[in-house]
């Protein structure tokens, strides 16, 4: 007989979260905090979202996605975690560039920025800080029409060098372009402008193992192996989930699917009004990613050759060119034994931009011939830095947009959400259904590890004040 994944659940909750990224199950631990139950539901196996990773023989653990975030992520574990969590944070030593127009290595943090900026591009000390205070000051309520584009040219124009140097990290990141809004660059880039890049001490199964026992610890209900197929809306609120074949009531559920599958899949656009359809129509998602994971055998070494490499054989940076299949540009992370302490092993993980459209239409024949051929030319390509590579390496394999899409089940296979049009509509949602809320990779600014992380935190605190209100309606009705 199958297994009852849901066996010992409750027939009812105050909130059900659905999907557990990092937006996902921080909501989930914040509400369980201000006394509410929550039920985590997780369609697959590993909880995380993008921010997980699987194991292989030879004893590797791959991460996926990149190991990068900034120091912020600090003080939101510390705060809305816990100090074991915040402590475990770690700095990267060093962020490598090589491409066409410039090669070096940074601690990537504003005053070594602004260095490089000098000595090596000329530029004036005054114009760095006028650009970086700029950068600081940006906020959701600015003037949209600015571009990234037109932040560059105000402060640089003409510099694609340093146009490249500044907006290849934040792309890689969450997916920008030049011509998005250029709040959705200022506040990332800012975010890392301060003390550097920094990664998780013991790899990110050790992160979300250490999340799971705190929202055990705070009485989540955490469940794996859960697809919930429908949002269940009756009189404009919601009134649970129906999950593996069977309704669940709770008065909130907060999503932390994707914005487009929670409105139009899983809620249904019967539930929403036409003004508020033709908005969401218009949100586009953003670009997906490919990987290459290679484990390195036991016993071999890697001689440090940075922690994140940034490396392009493209003349100028652009963001198309970057989402190519034929690829040109490459992040390589190195995981060293000192990111998990006791494993005495390496890994490398490329990440890609990459074009759902590009993937999705292959034949099987076709796609593993594809996989295969990137494979091979990101091992071509890393030669160039670790020249014995192949040699080292004993596990090899690639993810796809049409990986990403399978087992996060995001529309396209969005690494990262949607363009910044998608946080309105997201936050618009509770307008439409009460009770129905939304967290996750929206507008660009809420992806990576803290964005989310974050929005988990605004989110949730919107979830509180409204479960309250409805408790406290509740109990007057009943005194009555």
């Amino acid at each position: 007989m199958a297994r009852n994944w849901l066996k010992g659940a409750q027939t009812r909750y105050d909130s059900v979260v659905i999907g557990s990224g990092l937006a996902g199950m921080t909501a989930a631990n914040m509400l369980a905090k201000a006394g509410h139950s929550v039920l985590l539901l997780e369609q697959h196996y590993n909880f995380g979202g993008l921010a997980t990773w699987f194991k292989r023989k030879g004893g590797h653990i791959l991460d996926i996605s990149l190991h990068g975030f900034p120091i912020g992520m600090i003080k939101t574990c510390r705060k809305y975690w816990s100090k074991e969590i915040a402590d475990s944070i770690v700095r990267l030593q060093g962020v490598r560039f090589d491409n066409p127009q410039f090669t070096f290595s940074t601690t990537f943090d504003k005053i070594d920025f602004t260095n490089i900026m000098r000595e090596r591009f000329g530029v004036l000390k005054e114009v760095i800080d006028d650009f970086f205070v700029t950068a600081r000051e940006m906020n959701f309520y600015d003037n949209l029409s600015m571009t990234t584009r037109d932040l560059f040219e105000k402060f640089f124009p003409g510099r694609t060098d340093i146009h490249r140097l500044l907006m290849e990290p934040i792309t890689y990141a969450n997916g920008s372009t030049l011509d998005d809004p250029a709040v959705t660059y200022g506040i990332v880039f800012s975010n890392f402008m301060d003390k550097g890049v920094y990664t998780f001490k013991g790899g990110t199964d050790a992160l979300v193992k250490k999340m799971k026992k705190e929202m055990l610890k705070n009485g989540v209900d955490i469940r794996n192996h859960c697809l919930v197929d429908k949002i269940l809306v009756e009189d404009k609120k919601t009134r649970g989930v129906r999950v593996n074949g069977r309704e669940i009531e709770s008065d909130v559920v907060l999503s932390n699917s994707s914005l487009p599958a929670t409105i139009h899949k899983l809620t249904g656009d019967e539930h929403f009004s036409p003004e508020f359809l033709e908005e969401a129509r218009k949100v586009r998602m953003n670009n997906s990613s490919c990987q290459v994971y290679m484990g390195i055998k036991k016993g071999e070494k890697i001689d440090y050759t940075g922690d994140l490499l940034f490396t392009s054989v493209t003349d100028e940076f652009s963001a198309k060119k970057l989402c190519d299949k034929n690829v040109t540009s490459r992040t390589f992370s190195f995981y060293y034994p000192e990111i998990r302490p006791g494993t005495n092993q390496y890994s490398i993980v490329s990440s890609t931009n990459a074009n759902f459209e590009d993937w999705a239409n292959l034949t099987e024949e076709e796609y593993l011939k594809e996989k295969d051929k990137l494979i091979e030319s990101t091992l071509t390509a890393l030669e160039k830095y670790v020249p014995d590579i192949r040699s080292k390496v004993d596990h090899v394999e690639a993810s796809t947009p049409k990986t990403f899409k399978r087992y996060t089940m995001h529309t396209r296979g969005s690494s990262f959400g949607t363009k910044f049009e998608g946080l309105k509509i997201s936050k618009e949602l509770p307008e439409q259904i009460a009770g129905l809320f939304h967290t996750g990779s929206v507008g660009i600014i809420m992806s990576g590890w803290l964005g989310a992380a974050n929005y988990g935190v605004i989110v949730s605190n919107e979830v509180d004040r409204f479960l309250r209100k409805v408790k406290s309606e509740r109990l007057e009705t009943v005194s009555v």
